[in-house]
């Protein structure tokens, strides 16, 4: 139902680039991770709706796509899906089939993109945007992430980036990807998906987690390669992931939706050290 052809074009594209070294310039060819377009249609009976287009790295497309649509909530479950699929009708330009996808639904009508839209219309300039993204979790009918006994240890916290980093394929050509992984409460890495944009990154490994009907994601951490910002944490709020690190620093608002939905949210893992901004007992500290 779901087969997913090759991406074209590939993850990574080389190019020749210029080495400089104590003044001295060497030419030589290297890689570069690929970005391009991504459009992702919805279709359902006789309707077709473009609901987003994203810069992305080619590869594992139909699991963006599928992820995307299951946490902006409009697609609950992966039964919701009849097929996926490139454009290759002829609709749109050769060079482009491989950047649109089609997400056919198995209702026979286009659910509504009210709250879709009115996600990609708010900006971080926007004064109330932080207490409405919340009240819209709420309205979603999204509760607070159970207390079941999840814990990971902090000896094992700590390892979770240079085992992420191992299993980064595309990364180690181009040094240029972000990175989402998912492991579970004894530090064993589950999958790993790169791209471009973090938030993608995550989008594609929720997707799997989908379309493999693995979903929720409960005793389960996620590690983001990034800064971890409120769409982190809200996607992996909706995937039931009660666990979330990152490497870099959390945002405030993504700290505020840790603490409001009972999640553990840890943050700057450099070496034996990180910070917990939610959640401590699900890392053993207090």
């Amino acid at each position: 139902m779901i087969e997913e052809r090759p991406a074209r074009p590939g993850s990574s594209v080389e190019g020749r680039v210029v080495t400089v070294d104590g003044g001295v310039a060497s030419p030589r060819f290297d890689r570069v991770a690929t970005e391009e377009p991504l459009e992702i249609r919805l279709r359902a009976g006789e309707g077709a709706r473009t609901v987003a287009i994203t810069m992305r790295t080619p590869g594992n497309d139909f699991e963006l796509a599928a992820g995307f649509l299951f946490t902006e909530g409009v697609l609950a479950r992966a039964s919701d899906v009849r097929a996926i699929s490139y454009c290759l009708d002829g609709s749109v330009a050769e060079d482009q089939q491989y950047n649109v996808v089609n997400v056919d639904v198995v209702a026979g009508t286009l659910p509504a993109l009210d709250a879709l839209e009115r996600h990609f219309t708010t900006t971080s300039a926007c004064g109330v945007c932080g207490r409405s993204q919340l009240e819209s979790l709420e309205a979603r009918g999204i509760e607070p992430i159970g207390d079941d006994g999840s814990t990971i240890a902090a000896r094992m916290t700590v390892e979770l980036p240079e085992r992420l980093r191992a299993a980064q394929g595309v990364f180690e050509k181009t040094g240029g990807l972000h990175a989402a992984g998912l492991f579970s409460l004894d530090g064993e890495l589950i999958a790993v998906r790169e791209d471009v944009g973090r938030h993608n990154a995550l989008d594609k490994l929720i997707g799997w987690a989908l379309l493999q009907k693995r979903l929720p994601l409960e005793r389960h951490v996620l590690l983001v390669s990034g800064r971890t910002s409120y769409e982190i944490v809200q996607k992996a709020l909706v995937a039931r992931i009660p666990i979330v690190c990152g490497v870099s620093a959390p945002s405030s608002l993504a700290v505020d939706v840790a603490r409001r939905f009972n999640m553990t949210l840890a943050g700057f893992i450099r070496g034996p050290r990180f910070n917990v901004y939610a959640g401590e007992k699900r890392l053993g500290v207090s």
